[in-house]
């Protein structure tokens, strides 16, 4: 049964030789294509991200928190050093990683996140929002960034430019070993406390494993 979503209920795990991953992972939902381009302005938690469908009927009341944190869920941010994030795995096959770190975004937009403290990287495909916003060039994409207002995504390429924000979610949706490897450290040391990892769980603890 899903939890209330609220930060508390996101547990990280401490980085270590190893990320535990959690198991299961939810039915991959269609990620629509960005309609026009928004008016800018300020956004808050509670104002769709770009790309996203609107919001529909409110959600009924969820059931009391189970004792135990759910499967395949960002988990709540420990005591930990700026230098050092809290790492979470949440397993997800190469064309549903992408939907695993929507959901990750959206659980920890609904847990009372900031949409400016979320960095979205990804390791092949580009995210649809990143691919629309950045139709209109890259001075007005990286401006977003710049602001801060909003979830910002981008590619592995692009990573070096990105500022450090307190939340990073890494989508593993190709690229190969390579991508991953290289993506990883960079992506450790612009998240401020915690690195949210979606992708094959195998694969991604023999890189941690390796001392990715």
């Amino acid at each position: 049964m899903p939890l209330i979503p609220e930060e508390s209920q996101i547990h990280e795990r401490a980085q270590g030789s190893s990320a535990t991953p959690a198991t299961g992972h939810a039915a991959q939902t269609p990620r629509p294509v960005p309609g026009p381009r928004p008016v800018p302005g300020p956004r808050s938690a509670s104002t769709p991200r770009p790309g996203r469908p609107g919001p529909g009927p409110a959600r009924p009341a969820p059931p009391a928190q189970r004792s135990h944190s759910s499967a395949g869920q960002p988990q709540a941010p420990g005591p930990s050093t700026p230098s050092t994030p809290q790492i979470q795995l949440i397993p997800a096959p190469v064309d549903g990683a992408l939907d695993a770190a929507e959901e990750a975004v959206d659980l920890l937009l609904d847990s009372g996140r900031a949409p400016g403290d979320i960095l979205v990287l990804t390791t092949g495909e580009q995210h649809p929002w990143a691919v629309h916003e950045l139709s209109f060039g890259e001075t007005a994409y990286w401006a977003q960034h710049d602001a801060r207002e909003d979830v910002f995504f981008a590619g592995a390429a692009a990573v070096a430019r990105a500022q450090s924000r307190p939340v990073v979610v890494v989508a593993v949706n190709g690229g190969g070993d390579d991508a991953f490897s290289q993506l990883l450290p960079l992506a450790r040391e612009r998240a401020a406390t915690l690195l949210v990892v979606c992708g094959d769980a195998e694969r991604i603890n023999a890189l941690l494993g390796a001392g990715v």
